[in-house]
């Protein structure tokens, strides 16, 4: 067992608080829904980034490469100063919704390197700018390209050629679960000297502001060089910042307070404010600081003057308890720790190969999984109402957004899907997160699968939050589906011993919102659902979470089957239950009834309705239901198609004889309703027994649908499956109306709508989620078929495989978007020679949010190594 395994024993058995301290600032708190409190909702608008350095936050802070306790009630992170910005680079700079040609978009450039599951080592890399950072430039650039046009980055700025810019490396290590090393090290890239100032920083969250009877935390120099933290709650804690040579960095101190004055004109009140170091350094204010040397916000300034090539480290050590010699022994627990990452590490990827590139991929990987947890805070309640403190929320707000969902309250440490794009959880995507997390840590990935069942998360009606944006909005049900795996694999963790307390909890939360979907998105009680949006933003004709310009209704193929596939994970579970308690044999049946009742009706209509299914072209396609009582297929090619898939369970005749009463109930139904009995394939093979197929797709019809999946000229690109067939690149759909034509085609890159935003794109691009759903699947229908059913892959190339190599084809395809190919290229990195071929940036890994269809460029967030991070398992699948 490794250093950092035992670690995470002790943090599980909470013996010992390994993860009090972690990355848990978030990368923007401005422009979110949280710190809105304008009557008309406009996030974006109400706090930008140009007012956030002198904006005291309500619900969370931000910084780079920051940390903080689980409450977020001490801070730390780091600022900096290159003598030519007009502001201290304090925060990561991006483009709002609406001054982005493509949406949101954080305009800097940085990589997370490394973090073990406790945080007890943890590093990342922030790339700063030697020469004036291009704010103006990349806002009017980006307002003049349209949506055809690509977006404007900042490494097309020039900004980093002939290497003029910092490396700051922040590094973390903790010498006990208080006790914190930091380490900071500079390097001048370019060929002359350059000066820079280096501003760590420390500070409380504000949580007096909003109620006068929360006292005010206090920080104070106490030596040359230190500070002393005091807290109500947090108790004491000690900065310790090395010595610049013979002389200690000056401690720069003032409030993390809002200056009113500046964003507002009011009066100023003889407050040190949350800018004040920024106007001292910058602006030269001398009276910006608190001379007495107290406040609620500290900086230690460095002024460094770097050679050519050379870089300097400065060391810092945070912990609660008096240190006499905070640093003798430093650099020795620093390397003790980092050897230890590298021994838990070594430990995880035994089976990968030994390929120095893809163990550096996946490990980068899971560091930026674990770096993207961030303590969430959001009170609704609270927030609809306003604070004490302050004065009254907008009347508009009680009827706004989420207003009918007072209930909520969020404060915790959640896997965010990118701290600067997204940070705020998203349902499904927070589902695909556990996955990868759990073959880290997997008590981590049980508890925020489990967060989101407790009564303070999910709806009284039973519906899982979505997003702060919009909690109402409708996501994927792909819980129960990652509650069942991450089960599967902390049991294969714990040598067949399984979490039957997690997995129990998480049914019955799950079977309430299984009860929430069929009660309210089976309109016409067909079992044919509609879960309107279901997150693919703009794949559709319409925008699906709209009233539909033809009045009506659609019936989707996508929401249908993840129902489908809902009730099969739900079955399984119980079976799983039912072995240590008969009664959940009852429950099962209960499921199993469910999915054949969906998967009659996806299958033959069900009592008559309209088949989603079209024989001729051999896919599933969305049916949209007119007030006429016309019924028009909508003849796109793309995911929604092919989410039938994903509705597949093997079960073997083993458990089928252990469970008598849910056989007898399975029978009863097989053999009373013969309609439904032809969806249950069962395979008897000789010594093993009998399988029996749950599915959505029988072998003539899955054939169908393979054949089109795996063809070049459609699906299959060189990097996995597109969201939308390249068909419609040259033949477009469209939907004629009299007010109007809807078109859909296939988009490789970027969006060219603003549907939702038009932050992302699900017209063509390659999404890990849904190729990591289908390689899953085709797994569970090799484990049923076997070697025996093969199919073309590519489709036309005349080459049979079976699924499960097909699957393994598939992942090779995925990996190789971030894997170096022979001639030392990572397709990701596109045409950018800076990122293809420098030495200082082509082993430094970003994980975006999805893949060009054709090329691989990334594209989308650029840190969304939440959905993404599921490459660190197919990694270990691929060919």
């Amino acid at each position: 067992m490794t250093q950092e395994q035992v670690r995470l024993q002790e943090s599980n058995a909470q013996s010992a608080h390994w993860k009090k301290f972690g990355p848990y600032l978030t990368e923007r708190q401005w422009g979110t829904v949280r710190e809105d409190y304008s009557p008309d909702g406009n996030a974006w608008d109400y706090i930008t980034h140009d007012m956030a350095r002198s904006k005291a936050y309500r619900w969370g802070e931000e910084g780079i490469g920051g940390i903080s306790d689980d409450k977020q009630q001490l801070c730390f992170a780091v600022a900096l100063w290159n003598g030519q910005d007009e502001m201290l680079k304090e925060r990561l700079f991006g483009l709002t919704n609406g001054q982005g040609n493509h949406g949101e978009d954080v305009k800097e450039q940085y990589y997370y390197l490394d973090s073990t599951p406790t945080h007890s080592y943890m590093r990342m890399l922030y790339k700063y700018p030697q020469a004036k950072f291009p704010y103006q430039k990349l806002v009017r650039e980006n307002a003049r390209r349209t949506r055809q046009d690509a977006e404007y980055e900042l490494l097309d700025t020039g900004i980093f050629n002939k290497s003029r810019y910092f490396d700051v490396y922040v590094e973390y290590a903790k010498a006990g679960p208080d006790d914190i090393l930091i380490k900071l090290t500079v390097h001048n890239r370019g060929a002359q000297k350059a000066r820079v100032q280096l501003l760590p920083q420390l500070w409380f969250r504000n949580t007096w502001s909003w109620d006068q009877h929360t006292p005010r935390p206090i920080l104070r120099q106490s030596q040359p060089a230190a500070v002393h933290a005091e807290h109500p709650e947090l108790g004491h804690y000690h900065l310790y910042c090395e010595e610049d040579g013979d002389e200690a960095p000056q401690l720069l101190f003032c409030e993390n307070e809002t200056n009113g004055a500046r964003l507002y004109g009011l009066p100023a009140k003889g407050l040190y404010f949350k800018d004040g170091i920024n106007n001292f350094i910058v602006e030269g204010q001398e009276d910006a600081i608190n001379q007495e040397q107290t406040g609620t916000k500290v900086a230690a300034r460095y002024q460094m003057s770097l050679p050519a090539g050379q870089a300097r480290t400065v060391r810092l050590r945070l912990s609660q308890m008096w240190q006499d010699a905070p640093f003798a022994g430093f650099d020795e627990l620093f390397f003790a720790r980092q050897q230890e990452a590298d021994e838990f590490y070594d430990c995880l990827q035994q089976t990968l190969p030994a390929s120095p590139d893809v163990r550096n991929v996946q490990r980068q990987a899971f560091a930026g999984m674990l770096w993207s947890k961030q303590f969430y805070y959001y009170d609704v309640a609270k927030w609809l109402d306003g604070d004490p403190a302050m004065s009254k929320a907008p009347a508009s707000r009680r009827q706004g957004r989420n207003s009918t969902w007072r209930h909520l309250y969020n404060a915790d440490i959640i896997s965010m899907p990118d701290k600067w794009e997204y940070p705020w959880y998203a349902a499904w995507d927070l589902a695909f997160h556990c996955i990868p997390l759990a073959m880290v840590d997997s008590e981590f990935a049980k508890q925020q699968l489990r967060l989101f069942t407790k009564d303070w998360y999910m709806h009284p009606n039973g519906q899982l939050p979505a997003y702060e944006w919009n909690l109402s909005d409708v996501n994927p049900p792909v819980h129960a589906w990652a509650t069942w795996r991450v089960y599967q694999m902390d049991k294969k963790l714990h040598e067949g011993r399984g979490d039957l307390t997690f997995l129990e909890a998480m049914f019955h939360k799950l079977a309430l919102n299984f009860a929430w979907w069929v009660n309210r998105k089976d309109k016409s009680e067909r079992n044919i659902f509609e879960g309107g949006f279901l997150g693919l933003d703009n794949i559709g004709v319409f925008d699906r979470s709209a009233p539909l310009p033809t009045g009506g209704f659609i019936e989707q193929s996508d929401g249908t089957s993840w129902m489908a596939m809902f009730a099969l994970n739900m079955m399984r579970m119980a079976l799983e239950l039912a072995k240590h308690n008969r009664v959940y044999q009852e429950m099962a049946g209960k499921f199993f009834e469910h999915f054949l009742y969906i998967a009659d009706a996806m299958t033959r209509g069900g009592d008559g309705a309209f088949n989603l299914w079209d024989e001729e072209d051999g896919f599933y396609y969305d049916v949209l239901h007119t007030p006429d009582g016309v019924r028009t297929k909508l003849k796109v090619r793309s995911i929604v198609g092919l989410i039938p898939l994903f509705a597949v369970e093997v079960v073997e005749q083993d458990i089928l004889d252990s469970l008598p009463e849910f056989t007898a109930r399975a029978t009863w139904l097989l053999q009373n309703r013969p309609y439904l009995a032809q969806l249950v394939s069962r395979w008897e093979e000789p010594g093993k027994g009998a399988r029996h197929l749950l599915g959505l797709l029988r072998r003539p019809r899955l054939k169908k649908l393979l054949h089109r999946m795996l063809d070049e000229t459609e699906f299959l690109s060189d990097y996995g499956i597109r969201a939308m067939s390249r068909y419609h690149l040259e033949h477009p759909y469209i939907f004629h109306t009299e007010e109007a034509d809807f078109t859909v085609q296939y988009v490789p890159g970027e969006a060219e709508s603003s549907m939702f935003g038009g932050n992302s794109n699900w017209r063509g691009p390659i999404w890990l989620p849904i190729n990591y759903l289908i390689i899953e699947s085709l797994q569970r229908y090799h484990f049923y078929y076997g070697d025996n059913f093969k199919i073309e892959y590519p489709t036309g190339s005349g080459v049979l495989l079976n699924l499960q190599q097909v699957a393994a084809a598939l992942a090779g395809r995925l990996t190789s978007l971030v894997l170096k190919d022979a001639d030392g290229r990572r397709p990701a990195f596109g045409a950018n020679e800076l990122l293809q071929t420098d030495p200082n940036f082509q082993d430094n890994l970003l994980f975006h949010e999805y893949f060009h269809g054709d090329t691989g460029t990334g594209l989308g967030a650029s840190h969304q190594t939440g959905w993404t991070g599921l490459l660190v398992r197919l990694l270990q699948l691929r060919g």
